[in-house]
């Protein structure tokens, strides 16, 4: 078989706890070895939300509490995230290879995503992240560290952080080597750090990455033949909840573009699976894109069970 898949699993999917979430990356590693032992090569990508902003958090209110605990910036909190994250999932799938006596080798690689530091969202930060203020405490807040905080639905006040959009991955070699030496690869998670490049050098900036762009760039700078993107269901649908929902087996870019142009997918959540799984098609001759759950996903990489997304 040897076909290279990049699969983006959902944060929301692991949990929001460590606890929960090694019960969760179990289920996730079940799905995953059976393509595993059916020859396919692997990336996966993870989500982070939840976890990522459970770090956040902690830091922030022990800062607060203590002067003498550091207010960690985003982008090492992000780094937390995908290091923990990464040893669930390598060690739920290192051992279900183990049970099933395979010696397939799982690898995480903390990895820096390349953006651009002129994208016009350092300019918009949408992306708010940790606690709610008050506006003074917002004021001073911003004031002494630079951040940029909204107001959020009569809550109180909170911060934002860009999302600019991924230009590079800066580990694709060692992802790809790992993937030559048959190791399972955890790559980008939470979308990847991010980074830009100032004088010739790499520094890491206070954003977030959006994770199913992030996976479908990897998926591309690698030459996947195939983008998988999980969700909670396990096809994509227009008029979704409504009597006249319809389930979409297999569809163009063209049609996928028209769909949202109709604005049959939600913005907060179907919509940025199907503008990245179309950027993966778009991005090289014969690549396909699949939506579908975790449930269905040996079904739909191996009988065309879920939405498939291709260029004609």
């Amino acid at each position: 078989m040897n076909k290279q898949l990049v699969i983006a699993l959902g944060g929301n999917a692991l949990g929001n706890t460590p606890d929960e979430q090694k019960q969760a990356v179990l289920t996730a590693a079940s799905h995953i070895v059976s393509l595993v032992k059916d020859g396919y090569k692997i990336v996966i990508v993870h989500g982070n939300g939840p976890q990522v902003g459970m770090i956040n958090l902690a830091f922030e209110l022990a800062y607060k509490q203590n002067s003498n605990v550091s207010a960690m910036p985003f982008a090492e909190c992000s780094a937390m995230s995908q290091g923990y994250i990464g040893f669930h999932l390598q060690n739920a799938l290192q051992n279900t290879f183990m049970e099933q006596g395979m010696t397939t080798h799982v690898s995480t690689a903390i990895t820096q995503v390349i953006v651009n530091q002129h994208d016009p969202a350092f300019q918009h930060p949408t992306k708010p992240v940790g606690l709610f203020y008050s506006e003074e405490e917002a004021k001073e807040i911003g004031q002494e560290r630079g951040y940029t905080f909204v107001e959020d639905s009569g809550r109180g006040f909170r911060r934002v952080v860009p999302s600019p959009e991924p230009v590079d991955i800066k580990e694709k070699g060692t992802i790809r080597c790992l993937m030559e030496n048959g190791d399972v690869v955890i790559a980008c998670g939470g979308g990847g750090i991010p980074v830009c490049r100032e004088e010739g050098m790499l520094h890491s900036v206070d954003a977030v990455i959006d994770k199913d762009k992030a996976a479908a760039k990897l998926a591309d700078v690698i030459n996947a033949d195939t983008f998988v993107v999980l969700t909670a269901v396990p096809r994509v649908a227009i008029n979704f909840g409504t009597p006249d929902q319809k389930w979409l087996e297999r569809i163009t870019v063209d049609e996928a573009n028209r769909y949202i142009e109709e604005g049959h997918f939600a913005p907060g959540s179907m919509l940025p699976k199907v503008e990245a799984a179309i950027k993966f098609v778009k991005s090289g001759p014969g690549r396909e894109a699949i939506i579908t759950s975790l449930e269905n996903a040996y079904k739909a990489v191996t009988e065309d069970n879920g939405t498939i997304i291709c260029s004609e």
